[in-house]
């Protein structure tokens, strides 16, 4: 059923650095959701595996010492959605990863698979872009850390170094200090489906609540990698709360998308909804950031 010719299994973090150094053609499994279905359907007959779902200190969310959240690349989807920080400070993180899947997904599946895998059409991807997110990896030399545009290289490629490991996420405080956003995915069906368009927007609003002070906007299957909007977010930038400026911010989201026709969606189609779902998800994080829109 699986072809496979070993499988190692790393107990530490160090230890998982040394077993790639090793065994550089090993591929990495963690929740095993993608990885054990790719090896049945034999794309990747006869690899060599290296588990590194025992690394107990690769999960959980946490503040750091700067109030940088933190979530360990091992952390299920499961765990996001019902964690306390990730309720308080970035709940559209944990709306998005619970539209992955089913529930066995989500117990098992983890956000450093998701991540790692470099699709487009991972559903926590858009929300990383559009918070900022920091990939932190480990590797024989340290710990390296960039940011998630950065770590993207292209389609299902990410840059992972030979030694290296992805360890944790890391969501700044500048990125989510009074800040509220929403995420819309569509898809073909409600549950168990792949992501046709998904789009994540969040906003600071002025401190009388009248005025935009920041918005950000990530897409996914909006490009052949995860991609923000820049041209939507200077669209809104100091704007008024008002239906105007969500639909001027939502029409900007074209100058940046470069949505491909494919058998789940035309391009055309993927470019209305992208604008449609900007304009909804920016009015809902208003609402949730306390603005009135006029």
């Amino acid at each position: 059923m699986y072809d496979l010719t070993a499988l190692y299994e790393a107990k530490t973090v160090e230890e998982a650095v040394s077993l790639r150094l090793e065994h550089p053609e090993a591929q990495i499994i963690a929740g095993g959701t993608d990885v054990l279905v790719q090896m049945r359907e034999g794309k990747r007959a006869g690899k060599e595996l290296i588990s590194i779902y025992g690394i107990d200190s690769m999960r959980g969310v946490s503040l750091d010492e700067e109030e940088n959240i933190r979530i360990g690349s091992l952390t299920s989807f499961s765990h996001i959605t019902k964690d306390p920080i990730i309720q308080k400070y970035i709940n559209v993180l944990g709306e998005a990863v619970d539209t992955i899947g089913g529930p066995q997904i989500r117990n098992a599946g983890t956000i450093g698979g998701n991540t790692c895998n470099g699709v487009t059409s991972a559903d926590s991807a858009s929300t990383l872009f559009a918070w900022d997110a920091v990939i932190e990896l480990t590797g024989k030399d340290g710990v390296r850390r960039l940011p998630i545009q950065d770590f993207y290289l292209g389609a299902g490629k990410v840059d992972i170094h030979p030694d290296e490991i992805q360890t944790a996420i890391l969501i700044p405080k500048a990125s989510y200090e009074n800040c509220y956003g929403h995420y819309i995915k569509y898809a073909m069906r409600n549950a168990m489906d792949i992501a046709t368009t998904g789009c994540s927007v969040n906003v600071v609003l002025s401190e009388d609540k009248k005025t935009i002070a920041r918005a950000r906007i990530g897409y996914g299957v909006a490009g052949p990698i995860p991609m923000r909007a820049p041209t939507a977010e200077a669209a809104a930038l100091g704007k008024p709360l008002t239906a105007e400026t969500a639909d001027a911010f939502a029409a900007a989201v074209l100058e940046d998308i470069h949505p491909r026709d494919s058998w789940r969606a035309g391009k055309a189609f993927r470019q209305h909804i992208a604008v449609e779902m900007a304009r909804r998800c920016l009015i809902e994080s208003i609402k949730l950031a306390g603005g009135v829109m006029a």
